[in-house]
């Protein structure tokens, strides 16, 4: 091993490449480490020769902003590399690398000066690669070159797998909902024109053992379907003649989802719709049919069946039997390995749908027109990102009627009272701060919300801060949507006219600041004998509260924050590697909070507070890099509102 102090000093380094034994050590050594575990032996043993050997010790520098444009990079062997940037021992702006780790990978592969000290922290043992050995590797290796381009979502693949591995004894099908229904559709779908008879039809799916026909035109463009569950109700007890054409019994509109759409697209549709087959298309002509058969193989449950038992609900006690089957099936879909932007958002929507029934069943005993109001959801179901463990927090909006007595006021209290009882019921908390529909102060008419929104917007106190954190991300759920709509033209139109109130919003959702140490290390809170974060308050309320802003400031009306961040980012400019590490991080945390909640390892009774020691290699890597990428993300946060 050689020690230097000035890496741009010319060295002799070519007795530092490894050889023989050495080259094969190391090159084993490299493949417990991302991304050499996934590259070709060849290319691992390519990236070793190609290295050199270093030592450094603590304290010494390894990359300086001063030196110019990086010209190396560098695997770590055994110790601990320190980046600093400018005053970052007072701004806790540092950020550490440990073993396994490559670095300054940014730098290197933009040609340019660092913007960071790097110094070792302990004795430390590295390899370092030439700029020009780094780029022709990522050329021979698919794998070394996307990884440099895409670290944070690689590492959140590998995460993902490493989970699939966990539960792979009790995982209960293959296929990822993010698959594309282009991958689905692997043979032609069974068609017939709007005038074939019947007969041929049924004895077509009888003789194809197929449950459903699909019609099409003379271009191929879906017209009417005709399933297995509709011959009873549309042939059988209508006793209509076998020799009608299919025009005359078929379905109608069909709902169809394109080739590119995903798996769990097809799942809500079925969901919202109560249907078990989606045609695809292709720039409108049908190219497949995918069943509810090929979206889930659950042993025990599916989302259509989760789905159909709440729709179908006729009382409380059924909907708080079918609440149980909703964590059921979210167990189920995180064994599949599957995202937390699909999980939640398919907890929010069989939550969605079981608030709506309940809503529906208490508006017909209470006798009130659901035209006459809108259920509001807030918070993260608002934003359609409920985890397991979540409380209420909903409001109604009402009509505007001339007419309006304070005794009818009364009665849609007591139905939203009934309502908030009964969620409570079914497994979801009332809400500590009375943020709840039964609450007078959030059963308003669009008249009043208007009224409370533009105060919190012109006034902008903490209070008024804290009021936009929650009611700002409001969603439609039962009854008349288009008083939402009216309400969020108003909001957005509002918030994006008044610097004075973003800044405020920036300035208070800058007060949590990621949890880093000065040393760059994740700084976490002992509770219980053990190191711990909270994954809400410390993680995704900041990338939360951060895509708000932006998305106010800009006017996008999404709420959720995956989609305010798709949004924002090609908004501003931001390379879309940047910007999908931002949505990458989010969903990385949320997924760790879901886990944490399912396996019921979280620390403290807090449901989102984990033991940071219990994460495996894999996920102590991403949360660290996450934290990184939330920290750069409030930085930039800064320099647009600070100022």
């Amino acid at each position: 091993m050689a020690s230097r102090s000035d890496h741009t000093r010319a060295m002799p380094t070519a007795w530092l490449r490894p050889s023989g034994q050495a080259l094969e050590n190391l090159s084993g050594e490299l493949r417990h480490h991302p991304p050499f575990n996934e590259m070709e032996e060849a290319h691992v043993r390519d990236f070793v020769a190609a290295s050199r050997q270093a030592f450094f010790k603590p304290g010494e520098a390894v990359v300086r902003p001063e030196d110019g444009p990086v010209r190396e990079l560098f695997f770590i062997r055994r110790g601990a590399v320190t980046g600093k940037r400018g005053l970052s021992d007072l701004s806790g702006g540092a950020f550490q690398y440990e073993a396994g780790d490559l670095f300054p990978v940014s730098a290197v592969l933009a040609q340019r000066a660092p913007t960071t000290l790097y110094s070792a922290t302990e004795d430390t043992f590295a390899l370092a690669v030439s700029a020009e050995d780094m780029q022709a590797l990522a050329e021979r290796s698919a794998v070394f070159g996307d990884f440099l381009n895409r670290r944070i979502l690689k590492f959140l693949d590998l995460s993902r797998s490493a989970l699939q591995v966990a539960y792979a004894s009790q995982a209960l099908a293959e296929q990822s909902l993010e698959t594309p229904l282009a991958s689905l559709c692997r043979q032609t779908p069974v068609t017939c024109s709007p005038e074939t008879p019947l007969r041929d039809a049924l004895a077509r799916m009888h003789e194809l053992h197929i449950g459903s026909m699909l019609v099409v035109d003379a271009a191929n463009v879906p017209q009417g379907i005709l399933t297995r569950y509709d011959v009873l109700g549309r042939v059988a007890l209508a006793q209509v003649p076998l020799s009608i054409p299919m025009r005359e019994v078929m379905v109608q509109p069909v709902f169809t989802l394109t080739h590119e759409h995903t798996a769990q697209d097809a799942a809500l549709l079925m969901s919202r719709h109560g249907i078990r087959h989606v045609p695809v298309t292709r720039e409108g002509r049908v190219v497949g049919m995918v069943s509810e058969r090929d979206l889930f193989a659950l042993q025990r449950l599916s989302l259509k069946q989760v789905s159909a038992s709440i729709r179908h609900a006729g009382d409380l006690a059924t909907l708080q039997s079918v609440a149980h089957d909703i964590r059921r099936f979210a167990r189920s879909l995180l064994e599949q390995g599957v995202q937390a932007k699909q999980l939640t958002a398919l907890i929010s929507h069989l939550n969605d749908v079981l608030t709506s029934r309940l809503v529906e069943l208490t508006a017909e005993r209470h006798g009130l027109d659901l035209q006459g109001f809108c259920w509001i959801a807030l918070g993260s179901e608002g934003r359609g990102e409920q985890t397991i463990a979540t409380d209420q927090d909903n409001a109604l909006i009402l009509a505007d009627p001339a007419d309006r007595t304070p005794q009818d006021r009364a009665r849609v209290l007591a139905f939203a009272r009934e309502v908030n009882e009964g969620l409570d019921a079914c497994g979801y908390p009332l809400c500590k701060g009375n943020i709840m529909a039964s609450n007078p102060a959030c059963c308003l008419t669009l008249g009043e919300w208007q009224q409370r929104f533009a105060h919190w917007i012109d006034q902008g106190s903490p209070q008024d801060l804290l009021n936009a954190s929650i009611y700002f991300d409001f969603r439609s759920l039962a009854g008349n949507a288009r008083l939402t709509d009216r309400l969020r033209e108003t909001v957005t139109a509002r918030a994006m006219a008044n610097p004075r109130f973003l800044r405020q919003l920036a300035l208070n959702g800058l007060a949590q600041s990621a949890p880093l140490n000065w040393l760059g290390q994740v700084d976490t809170t002992t509770v219980e004998g053990r190191d711990t974060l909270d994954l809400k308050l410390q993680g995704t309320a900041i990338f939360v509260d951060v895509a708000r802003l932006y998305a106010l400031a800009r006017g996008v009306a999404a709420t959720g924050t995956r989609e305010r961040l798709e949004a924002v980012g090609p908004a501003m400019g931001v390379p879309d590697h940047e910007h999908q590490a931002w949505i990458g991080g989010f969903e990385f945390l949320q997924m760790l909070r879901l886990r944490a909640q399912l396996d019921g390892t979280t620390v403290g009774g807090n449901a989102n507070r984990i033991a940071v020691s219990d994460l495996n290699d894999i996920d102590r890597r991403i949360l660290k890099e996450t934290l990184r990428v939330l920290r750069t993300l409030q930085q930039r946060a800064r320099l647009d509102y600070e100022r």
